[in-house]
């Protein structure tokens, strides 16, 4: 389990990525508030679900186009 979190927090180069840790405090953040709603009855307002659902997209869509960079600038991957 140990090992998921920390390769969860990686980029596609193998460093710690602020932009994981950042999508993952987010999808927190959208969870307790599901929760929340679903079983506390509080209301998180529209727009707040909707800044943090189009963050987390923004930041998987920027990982997805993301390169792998190489050490190596002669032989490009």
């Amino acid at each position: 389990m140990k090992t998921f979190f920390t390769q969860l927090f990686k980029d596609k180069n193998g460093n710690y990525s602020l932009r994981e840790l950042v999508i993952a405090l987010l999808v927190l953040a959208l969870l307790a508030s599901w929760i929340a709603e679903q079983f506390f009855g509080k209301q998180m307002p529209e727009f707040m679900f909707y800044a943090f659902a189009s963050l987390v997209g923004a930041g998987c869509f920027g990982y997805s186009i993301e390169k792998k960079s190489s050490l190596n600038n002669n032989n490009p991957e």
